[in-house]
């Protein structure tokens, strides 16, 4: 009888990490030659947008990620969009009934530009409760490439994580979880508009910093000089950063915490807040 041999395969076909790319210094040198070029002009909201506050902005991008989420896009797709979204809003003043819309258009452009299957303009008009239709998706699609001067292979801090890793004395074991929250945090820098003018690369540095930190795989300052030293980012610049996207962490686990009291209110905010440092990182599924 012939055994049935069942194997369960990733859908998604990944090109295997290129050791051309990754091992060759030139390439990370270019990026951070180039990474300025795709940072939004000026902090918007003072000079160009009188309709959009910065908490609309919070409220589309937190929309934004869990669409991302539940669709299972690739890591990039979410921080591209963001990006397309902030270039845009820097130089074109904005209705806020037109932010969804906007954020929806970033979303469809970077799957296009990242995912092997895109998402389609029809299932991110169910995404926003059909107040989109497909045909003025894909008429501001050519509105916004055409403000981005259809620069769209913008560096984000994705394309950082692997040229800081490698360079790292890590255990081997703890590469994945390191990458995994690394990426989290990457995911809420997106999200907060402080960190919108940031170069990517100091995100990136910052991010992975906070994620050894919170694994405590930290060996005090040595890591920390080691990591400015990779991207040539100041010492206290980097120590800046990291602290604000550890602050970025504790708030969003606050808020989570506050909306799991809420549905459990036996237990106090203080309890659940307790734990509300990076270093708990490891007990979340981030």
């Amino acid at each position: 009888n012939m055994e049935l041999l069942c194997c369960e395969v990733d859908p998604m076909r990944r090109a295997l990490p290129d050791p051309n790319l990754l091992y060759d210094d030139r390439v990370l040198h270019n990026l951070l030659t180039i990474e300025e070029r795709y940072l939004p002009q000026c902090s918007y909201f003072k000079c160009v947008q009188k309709d959009i506050q910065p908490f609309m902005r919070r409220m589309v991008a937190t929309w934004m990620l869990e669409v991302c989420e539940e669709q299972k896009c690739e890591e990039e797709v979410f921080p591209l969009a963001m990006n397309y979204l902030d270039r845009f809003l820097a130089v074109v003043p904005t209705r806020k009934c037109h932010l969804q819309l906007l954020g929806t258009v970033c979303m469809f452009l970077a799957s296009k530009l990242k995912e092997t299957i895109p998402l389609t303009a029809e299932k991110l008009c169910i995404y926003t409760d059909n107040s989109i239709k497909p045909q003025e998706l894909l008429e501001w699609e050519l509105v916004v490439l055409g403000k981005l001067k259809w620069n769209l292979a913008a560096v984000t801090p994705h394309d950082f994580i692997e040229h800081i890793l490698r360079k790292l004395p890590l255990p081997k074991d703890k590469l994945l979880l390191i990458r995994k929250h690394a990426q989290t945090f990457i995911a809420l820098c997106a999200t907060d508009f402080n960190f919108a003018l940031y170069p990517p690369s100091m995100i990136a540095t910052g991010s992975v910093g906070a994620a050894i930190c919170g694994l405590q795989l930290n060996d005090g300052d040595r890591f920390t000089d080691l990591l400015a030293k990779i991207t040539n980012i100041d010492v206290d610049c980097l120590k800046a950063c990291q602290e604000q996207i550890e602050t970025v962490l504790v708030n969003s686990l606050r808020q989570v915490r506050r909306q799991q009291q809420q549905s459990n209110p036996s237990k106090t905010v203080d309890e659940l807040d307790q734990a509300s440092t990076p270093t708990d990182v490891r007990d979340i599924d981030l």
